[in-house]
C-alpha cells in the first residue's frame, strides 16, 4: 500500500488561534508532525487550535490516539480543539472514537474561522 506521506504547513492566525493544515496519511509518523505543530503553536501562546484535513483520506488508530493526546492538551489549557475538510469516513471514525464530543467540527476553513471569530468576541 502506498500512503501518501504527510504535509503539514502551521500558522499562527492571531493571539491564541492556531492553524495547521495537513495533507496525507495521518499514521504514527504523520499524527506525530501534527503533534509537533501544535506543541510549537501552543508554546507561541495558541489555546485554540484548528486541524484543517483537506487532503487528508485515511487516518489509522495510532494517528487518532495523537490527536486526543493534543485535545487533552488543549482542555488542560482551557483551549479548544476545531477540525475543519473531514472526509466522510474520517468524520465517522472521529465520531465513533468521540473526538467531536469534545472537539469542533466545521465542513470548511472559512466556516471554522467565522465560528471561532465569534466565539472570541463573546
Amino acid at each position: 500500500m502506498n500512503e501518501e506521506r504527510i504535509k503539514i504547513s502551521q500558522d499562527l492566525l492571531s493571539d491564541g488561534f492556531g492553524l495547521i493544515a495537513a495533507s496525507g496519511y495521518i499514521n504514527n509518523e504523520g499524527g506525530q508532525a501534527i503533534a509537533d505543530a501544535a506543541n510549537k503553536l501552543m508554546d507561541q501562546g495558541c489555546k485554540t487550535l484548528l486541524i484543517d484535513l483537506d487532503g487528508t483520506r485515511i487516518i489509522n488508530s495510532i494517528g487518532v490516539s495523537i490527536l486526543l493526546e493534543i485535545l487533552e492538551k488543549l482542555m488542560d489549557e482551557k483551549g479548544q480543539l476545531a477540525f475543519c475538510n473531514l472526509t466522510p469516513t474520517i468524520s465517522k471514525t472521529f465520531e465513533i472514537m468521540g473526538l467531536v464530543q469534545y472537539a469542533s467540527v466545521y465542513s470548511d476553513r472559512e466556516a471554522a474561522q467565522s465560528a471561532i471569530a465569534g466565539d472570541a468576541s463573546v
